[in-house]
């Protein structure tokens, strides 16, 4: 192949992907598969040849530079055993147990390990000792609806062997079916126009203040700049779905991620008290979620997704959120501070910020450059305080080359925040894996405990609800 032809056929890499590249942020997922019975490492990669991943053009793909220094996708030949990190003994001795060690292991990936670009850009490491794999992607290749929507083409359903997972996504909220007159529709139209643009405008406004100084006050759990290199711990906290959808019933018209964001206020607020009990009155902290902003919401049929539609298409086509937490004390009833944050969440979704961050962020780098994009992005996560991802996983129990998977994790490599949170869904349970800077948050097991004990005192107050 000359090199003229190899021009052609080079890919350019999408704005996010070249902004999760710079060595300041340098994005890895890390997505956590338990198994019910012991790993066949020849099993596995054969599967792993034969699978679509091997097909797709990102996962096949090397990074490449020009001489300018522009980054390309170039198709290249998969050797499976450079992909597959095989390990057989225990990650570790101190006598912890599985999962303890597995997020051990994890916390080192997140700040000691790089990916090699001399192959394309993912990995799979067998814990043979702890029946799991780690699925390590980087960012660049796409968010995790996408990877989260391929990897489920590798897998059948636990019940039916043959059955690919059911694809189930967010429903949309049905349109009234009763039509209304233009005398009765217009006001409220103007009205929701009004709210729109008054709230983009705040909204937008404060997201450009944190790229450029405003910032949350310093607490025990503030990260900043050099954050990233610090070493982490991981803990997980476990909710069961029933649970969040019993307490999102409890509010009319509240989400499962208006429970998860209150979850998180509850939780944070308790493990402050914990660390800081008599300075915390009119504390603000300030998270940074990452919502999808594809038209439908939750995993994708990937078929859908390679077609290149503008709504739904592969990649990254994350925006940004900043989402306020307010210090508050223990109530009798924890579900008012679920009607607070499912308010402000309303008024964040009638507002652009998620697209203006999408959009500002794609300008700035192709006109601007990856530094500069990447300067605005390490201000904003320098002048907030933590990271919040929600993915959406099967809801029902699937199971890859014959093994049926036992759980479905996921967390990334270090941010300058000292916590990051992933939640991840699969069959009934919610796994967040809690990453934090260990100098600064020693204790993450303790602060998983804040979570789950907030959620079960909102489940607590909704079951007393629904009795009255």
């Amino acid at each position: 192949m000359t090199s003229s032809s190899k021009l052609e056929s080079d890919q350019p890499l999408t704005p996010a992907g070249r902004l999760f590249l710079r060595p300041e942020i340098n994005q890895i997922i890390h997505c956590v598969i338990g198994l019910q019975n012991s790993i066949d490492v020849d099993s596995i990669k054969s599967q792993i040849a034969d699978s679509v991943m091997i097909q797709h053009p990102r996962f096949s793909s090397l990074l490449v530079r020009d001489p300018n220094g522009v980054e390309y996708w170039r198709r290249t030949s998969i050797d499976v055993d450079r992909h597959v990190i095989v390990v057989a003994d225990p990650v570790s001795d101190d006598g912890t147990g599985n999962e303890n060690a597995v997020n051990d292991y994890l916390a080192d990936l997140s700040t000691s390990s790089t990916m090699d670009m001399n192959k394309p850009l993912w990995e799979i490491h067998l814990l043979l000792a702890h029946n799991c794999f780690i699925f390590r992607i980087h960012h660049a290749l796409g968010d995790g609806i996408s990877l989260m929507s391929l990897f489920l083409t590798c897998c059948r359903r636990a019940d039916d062997p043959n059955a690919l997972p059911t694809i189930v996504s967010d429903s949309k909220t049905a349109r009234k079916s009763r039509r209304q007159s233009w005398a009765e529709e217009l006001p409220k139209m103007l009205l929701e126009l009004l709210m729109t643009v008054w709230f983009s405008f705040l909204f937008v406004g404060e997201f450009i203040l944190r790229a450029l100084w405003v910032s949350d006050r310093k607490t025990p759990i503030s990260g900043g700049d050099g954050v990233e290199l610090w070493p982490r711990k991981v803990a997980t906290a476990k909710f069961a779905v029933e649970d969040m959808k019993a307490v999102k019933n409890a509010v009319s018209n509240a989400t499962i991620n208006d429970v998860l964001f209150s979850v998180i206020g509850a939780g944070l607020s308790r493990y402050l008290e914990h660390r800081q009990p008599n300075s915390l009155k009119g504390l603000r902290l300030t998270g940074v979620a990452m919502i999808n902003l594809r038209e439908q919401p939750g995993l994708q049929d990937l078929a859908d997704m390679m077609k290149g539609n503008n709504e739904s298409r592969w990649g990254n086509k994350l925006g940004i959120l900043l989402l306020p937490v307010y210090y508050h004390k223990k109530t009798s009833n924890p579900l008012q501070y679920l009607k607070r944050t499912k308010k402000m969440i309303d008024r964040k979704k009638r507002s652009f910020e998620s697209y203006f961050s999408y959009g500002i962020g794609k300008f700035v780098m192709s006109w601007l450059g990856a530094k500069v994009a990447c300067i605005l992005n390490y201000r904003i996560m320098c002048n907030t305080s933590f990271t919040i991802s929600n993915v959406i996983g099967p809801k029902e129990e699937i199971s890859v080359g014959g093994n049926p998977i036992t759980y479905i994790r996921a967390t990334s490599t270090s941010l300058p925040h000292a916590i990051t949170m992933h939640m991840m869904s699969y069959a009934g349970r919610a796994d967040m894996q809690i990453l934090v800077a260990k100098d600064i948050i020693p204790d993450p097991e303790f602060l998983a405990e804040c979570f789950e004990n907030a959620l079960f005192e909102m489940k607590t107050a909704a079951t007393t609800l629904n009795v009255k």
